[in-house]
């Protein structure tokens, strides 16, 4: 089956992934706060370590808290500033963040952390070009990273570049196969080239898993929902939500298919049509 270009890239901005679009759907992965450096010897130290204590805890005001109280004990720490936009990033305060990740970059050029953040605050605002610049960059120099090869692959299943996204996963599931945000974007991904069989074969590695994240039963679910199992996918769909909400996703995803199969039959008569006339047609000849 051939994708559908503009359908699939309205449907990837619908999703939640692509927030995290992807696991990241658009959050850019998976998120792990940077780790304190062990040589910090600011009056601040002790303000950062339970900071970033409490950003892994997921007590994020708490954590922003800490890190302005170290900010302004010591406005030039880097450290601080990092753990700041970090806080700021979780809470939804995109461009603070951002500002915070610029100011560190300028003290430390090149430092991964920071391309890192501002990679993730420009997928978020779905300044793709930016977040693809930052994103190769990375990758670039972390090519065995699966976090910033994640959030790449969101990028370009965004920017519709499935098949090139999805060469990044499955790479980097050669050698990290145990991360699900790999492999759930790559089911996501599949889905959105209009290849459901193929995604549900790949979500189901994750998604029976104990521990297997939300993310992945919804993406599984719409999987069988494009295939047609109507009721595979309510009794997924059934875990996490009531049933008045899971019928919700089953009308939504016959809509779905129903539009996939109203394009690919213009697209069986476009082509009827050229072969009439003396050739076949061209994927820009098909009517959209």
């Amino acid at each position: 089956m051939k994708p559908l270009p503009a359908l699939l890239r309205s449907l990837a901005l619908a999703l939640p992934l692509a927030s995290a679009l992807l696991a990241g759907c658009a959050s850019g992965g998976s998120f792990n706060p940077r780790p304190i450096s062990s040589s910090a010897t600011t009056n601040g130290t002790t303000d950062l370590h339970v900071a970033e204590s409490a950003l892994r805890a997921g007590d994020i005001e708490l954590a922003g808290t800490l890190f302005e109280k170290a900010l302004a004990a010591n406005p030039n720490s880097a450290e601080a500033q990092l753990g700041l936009g970090d806080a700021m990033y979780l809470s939804g305060d995109l461009e603070r963040a951002r500002t915070l990740y610029q100011r560190a970059a300028q003290q430390m050029p090149g430092q991964a952390a920071t391309q890192l953040g501002l990679a993730r605050v420009a997928l978020k605002q779905r300044r793709l070009d930016d977040a693809a610049a930052l994103y190769r960059g990375l990758v670039a120099a972390q090519p065995d990273d699966p976090l910033v090869c994640e959030g790449l692959g969101t990028v370009l299943d965004l920017e519709g570049h499935h098949a090139e996204a999805q060469a990044i996963y499955r790479r980097s599931l050669a050698t990290h196969p145990d991360v699900q945000g790999l492999r759930i974007n790559l089911g996501l991904s599949l889905i959105l080239e209009n290849k459901p069989r193929e995604a549900a074969n790949t979500l189901l590695d994750v998604a029976g898993l104990p521990n297997a994240p939300l993310q992945a039963r919804q993406n599984l679910a719409l999987a069988y929902g494009l295939l047609g199992n109507a009721e595979a996918a309510k009794q997924i769909l059934l875990v996490d939500l009531p049933p008045s909400s899971a019928d919700d996703n089953l009308r939504f995803y016959q809509s779905l298919r129903d539009r996939f199969a109203g394009s690919a039959s213009h697209a069986s008569d476009a082509n009827a049509k050229a072969v009439a006339a003396g050739g076949p047609a061209s994927i820009h000849d098909v009517p959209r």
